[in-house]
């Protein structure tokens, strides 16, 4: 399908969106952009995706300043051709605009020389402004004063008054800044836009038939099987079937080693197999991979306002119409009390309205906040949105999960001892012999503990609730639980106080006995993550406090918490109980946030203020209801993300600063002082070249960059 074609059918599937208000196409760089309202913006998105285009051909991008009803006073439309198309445009307009202002210095006071300079800068102010002015007549049209209009009554005015060279030039460099600006605004809109190209557009799928074929990911089928060689990318989602290798994970979860892959294992699309052939059961549509829920949530994300947003966004609505009034005022009142011409008056006034634009302010937050979730994005963090981003920065406590956050959500053997007089080396092989004919975690946690092949075993049975049972080297052995064997009336003083040892440091002990005696206990545990106590101790120099909620025993609870640094810990909760939780934590700190996994902790994590998932060993359900995702499990990452939002809110008060205090210099310029148009265009321009440079720097944080 050719580039016409493409414009076309996409132009026919956002007919239906009310309030796409203007569309940019560069289909030669894939890139279509939007002016539409908050809540029209996630339509036009589905609307694109149902046409055809998701994720490729065509990357979607808000326009810079797209606006819904309550900002639709200051809406700010940047040209919509590409860089190429433009320039030259705008090049020739600047040689003109200079050439205007070449005649009015040095040309002689002849009315030739007047009329070619006249000439020259209307055709200047027709090559760069001709699309501000249908934008502004159009707005003012409909008593709207956005920058367009500003700019179309104030390069007029300037004209009629006699100052055609300055209103050429202003026109020029107003047209060219824009321009830079819009490339720059880019970075940010399209930083997560790379993602886009990490997967690869064809899988090598076995066939029916048996044989390996290269096909398109979209047309891949669920539970298909798919092979990856080395220094590949992975092109779906997966479950690996066969082989080991190294894939680089970074990409999705932000993490710099290379995990290694076996059998049973999760492979992510658009990670690389950097060792090692290996084959995968595909488990999600491209359409629902892991990278494509990230793109599709920055992709909404982008489409949602933050407080501070809509805070700017009210302001400006009050703020231009406010400086237009003032404009007027001086333009009415200067010549009575500031002694000057009608003509002087009305100058200064035309500069004050240029002067006047909000751009600056009004594009600083988005900037921003897109440079902050594009910054957590590239570290595994994937934020739901600008407002989530934005309130982390108030967490004052934050409810942690045990098993599978801080823990690793895995049982370990972690101890194990002979009881009494016997051989140590056949004992380990008896337990593993039984052991490994249970399907049991725990069992499993045993065999890979003792790695060693274990005696055969015949009769077995398992006794559930309890353990296993069976006959090995002719004794009848049982491998079970303290309950078992204080039913076969094995235990003793000495027994009961060591089960009772293991057990306040949360493990779970299980005994090896024949009939007359127990043979050995083996200690099973889920074991702390290795980065889980510094992610403790970063939250507490934050001033953020740490409780842990689990439905585990209390005193595991309080053993795990006393390994991880937290002094809180609450055992033995059902969901209901931990979302109760989660509202007195509420009352007693403030704004709350909840770290879970599991289908149980969704209540808890929905309840929160800001809820986080954990994104590789989490559920759906978790990962639906949570509003951060960390996609590798590391705790680390909640403390990351407060510190990021910290940084932004910084970041996004130092652009509204900027923005306002150079426009409050070339106010008080204008209205006093000896402003010119020139100084005009660079208060207003360069203001918004600034506080998008400053909005950027997130993405070039080195804390935030891998």
């Amino acid at each position: 399908m050719d580039c016409s074609a493409e414009e076309s059918e996409i132009r026919r599937a956002l007919e239906p969106i009310p309030n796409v208000r203007s569309l940019g196409f560069q289909l030669g760089a894939r890139t279509l952009r939007i002016d539409a309202d908050e809540e029209s913006y996630p339509l036009a998105l589905a609307a694109i995706r149902k046409a055809g285009f998701d994720p490729k051909p065509v990357t979607v991008a808000a326009s810079n300043h797209a606006q819904g009803d309550e900002g639709d006073d200051h809406s700010h439309d940047h040209q919509p051709q590409g860089f190429g198309s433009g320039i030259s445009r705008l090049v020739m307009a600047l040689l003109l605009a200079t050439g205007a202002e070449a005649i009015s210095f040095f040309a002689p006071e002849e009315l030739v020389w007047k009329v070619a300079g006249l000439v020259i800068a209307a055709l200047a102010i027709w090559l760069a402004g001709i699309d501000t002015y249908k934008k502004g007549m159009a707005a003012l049209l409909r008593g709207k004063l956005n920058i367009n209009a500003l700019m179309a009554v104030a390069v007029t005015g300037a004209f009629l008054i006699g100052q055609w060279p300055e209103a050429a030039m202003v026109m020029a460099l107003y047209a060219i800044a824009e321009l830079i600006e819009a490339k720059a605004v880019d970075r940010a809109r399209n930083a997560i836009k790379g993602l886009l190209q990490l997967a690869p557009e064809e899988a090598l799928m076995l066939s029916p038939e048996g044989t390996w074929i290269m096909t398109p990911v979209v047309s891949v089928p669920l539970k298909a099987t798919v092979r990856i060689k080395p220094g590949e990318r992975v092109p779906l989602d997966g479950i690996v079937t066969k082989g080991t290798g190294a894939i680089n994970q970074a990409p999705i979860t932000g993490e710099s080693i290379p995990v290694d892959k076996a059998p049973g294992d999760q492979v992510f699309a658009a990670t690389i197999n950097e060792t090692g052939e290996l084959e995968f059961r595909v488990t999600a549509a491209a359409s629902d991979t892991t990278l494509a829920r990230i793109i599709h949530a920055v992709e909404q994300a982008q489409g949602t306002r933050a407080p501070t947003q809509r805070f700017v966004d009210r302001f400006a609505a009050i703020y231009t119409p406010a400086v237009f009034a003032v404009a007027i005022a001086v333009a009415l009142l200067t010549p009575f009390l500031m002694d000057l011409t009608w003509l002087e008056a009305l100058y200064k006034a035309l500069v004050l309205l240029v002067i006047a634009c909000p751009c600056a302010l009004v594009i600083s937050t988005p900037v921003t906040v897109v440079s902050g979730l594009s910054a957590a994005a590239r570290r595994g963090i994937l934020i739901k949105g600008g407002t989530y981003l934005e309130e982390a920065r108030l967490l004052k406590a934050v409810a942690l999960d045990k098993t599978g956050t801080i823990t690793e959500g895995k049982p370990k053997l972690v101890d194990w001892r002979v009881w009494g007089a016997v051989d140590e080396a056949s004992v380990r092989q008896l337990a593993a012999g039984l052991a490994s004919r249970s399907d049991h975690p725990v069992s499993k946690a045993i065999v890979e503990g003792l790695k060693i092949e274990g005696t055969a075993v015949q009769d077995f049975k398992a006794l559930p609730g309890r353990g296993v049972e069976g006959t090995a080297n002719g004794l009848r052995l049982i491998l079970g639980n303290h309950r078992l064997v204080h039913e076969r009336g094995l235990c003793s003083a000495d027994l009961e106080a060591e089960l009772a040892r293991h057990e306040q440091k949360g493990q779970t002990v299980t005994l090896l006995a024949d009939e007359t005696r127990v043979l050995a206990l083996f200690a099973v545990a889920d074991t702390i993550r290795e980065t889980s106590r510094q992610a403790i101790a970063d939250l507490k120099a934050l001033g953020v406090a740490s409780v842990m909620l689990t439905g585990d025993n209390s005193a595991t609870a309080k053993a795990i918490a006393l390994q991880a640094g937290i002094a809180d810990a609450r055992g033995d909760l059902l969901p209901e109980a931990k979302l109760d939780a989660i509202k007195d934590m509420q009352k007693r700190y403030g704004p709350t946030g909840m770290t879970g996994d599991g289908i149980n902790d969704a209540p808890a994590l929905a309840q929160a203020d800001i809820g986080f998932a954990m994104g590789a060993a989490g559920s759906d359900t978790a990962m639906e209801a949570a509003d951060v995702v960390i996609m590798n499990d590391d705790l680390q990452r909640v403390a990351e993300t407060v510190q990021l939002s910290k940084r932004t809110h910084a970041v996004l008060w130092q652009n509204i600063t900027l923005a306002l205090g150079i426009k409050s210099v070339f106010l008080v310029l204008a209205v006093f002082g000896s402003a010119t148009m020139w100084m005009a265009v660079f208060a207003d321009m360069g203001a918004s070249l600034l506080v998008v440079a400053n909005g950027l720097r997130l993405l070039r944080d080195k804390k935030y960059v891998r």
